[in-house]
């Protein structure tokens, strides 16, 4: 059961534009669930560099194939993960500042192990996903990392209940056997369930008692391994899901997983708020959930919106959150 309420909204964090002030000020009034903007249009504000500012026990830099291990413990040896850190502490002082007096739940997004895995390379090239201890290393100075962040955005704003987003857009090709090597011509080997439910509890055991959610836009997200893992939410695409994946959903969600529903295109048209919420009450009776269960669906976009055209696109698709949240708890109470 979600611990906000019915006809709770959030987003998945990242949003068009730079100006973080305004979005700050924006979000703390248009969601239920208000989050620090993730704004990759700025230099190092993208979902990797916010990690790399996050990452305080480990060197990174930012290479033209994108961010590596430099094989030293002083982020401060690196320019590049100096930066990203100002960054993220200079959001953080504007979070601060205009979530004075605010008592509720506020969400932090960062990329999660096995994503950063995946995508970070190592000081002599190829993936961090290649070397168990280093992959194992770098999940556990994100953990650290993450914890230091918790308890700094406890400290600035004393009202919140923290909640905590992984991003794991890369995992169901960890899972898979997918991540090509450095090379292009193989793929890295497959990690396990097991093995990918260890590196990811790591990380939310590090900031319990914040709830975490890990955010997956994928067709075949492994919830059963976010579940495991103990994740108190999921949030997917509905549009993308398969059969199996509205079956992993069920389970989840009878385990007391709350269900964060990506059902507002990221793109497009903006639809009705009922065309919005069609799928989710359809299919929620179709995996035989009780109606009465929907209230606590977190209702969300499908995926980031830092690919709006335009602010005012993405605060369109905002708004609309709440109008199919309220559609959903009419068809809950029905």
């Amino acid at each position: 059961m979600t611990p906000f309420g019915p006809a709770a909204t959030t987003a998945m964090g990242s949003l068009p534009g730079e100006d973080v002030r305004e979005w700050t000020k924006y979000l703390l009034d248009a969601v239920t669930i208000p989050f620090l903007p993730e704004l990759p249009g700025r230099p190092y504000g993208d979902m990797l560099s916010r990690a790399g500012g996050v990452v305080t026990s480990l060197a990174m830099d930012l290479q033209p194939a994108g961010w590596r291990l430099t094989g030293g413990n002083d982020p401060r040896s690196s320019l590049d993960q100096r930066r990203a850190r100002s960054l993220l502490l200079q959001d953080l002082d504007v979070l601060e500042e205009l979530a004075d007096g605010y008592s509720g739940p506020l969400k932090l997004q960062v990329t999660g192990p096995w994503t950063l895995a995946a995508t970070v390379e190592l000081p002599r090239g190829d993936k961090v996903l290649a070397d168990h201890g280093a992959r194992r290393d770098l999940a556990e100075a994100l953990a650290y990392g993450l914890q230091d962040q918790v308890a700094d955005l406890r400290k600035r704003v004393p009202g919140a209940e923290l909640v905590v987003q992984l991003d794991e857009p890369g995992l169901p090709a960890v899972l898979a056997g997918a991540v090509p090597t450095a090379s292009g011509w193989g793929k890295h080997r497959s990690v396990d369930g097991p093995g990918a439910v260890d590196l990811l509890s790591r990380v939310i055991e590090a900031v319990s008692p914040a709830l975490t959610v890990v955010h997956c836009c994928a067709a075949r997200p492994p919830i059963e391994v976010f579940r495991k893992a103990g994740a108190g939410g999921v949030a997917v695409d509905l549009a993308l899901l398969t059969d199996a994946a509205w079956e992993q959903i069920a389970f989840a969600v009878e385990d007391d997983v709350t269900l964060y529903a990506g059902v507002v295109p990221t793109t497009g048209e903006v639809p009705k708020p009922e065309r919005a919420a069609e799928l989710l009450t359809r299919r929620w009776n179709e995996i035989g959930l009780t109606r009465k269960d929907l209230v606590d669906v977190v209702i969300t976009p499908a995926c980031g919106l830092a690919g709006s055209p335009s602010p005012s696109d993405a605060r369109a698709r905002l708004e609309l959150l709440s109008r199919v949240a309220d559609v959903v708890g009419d068809t809950a109470e029905a």
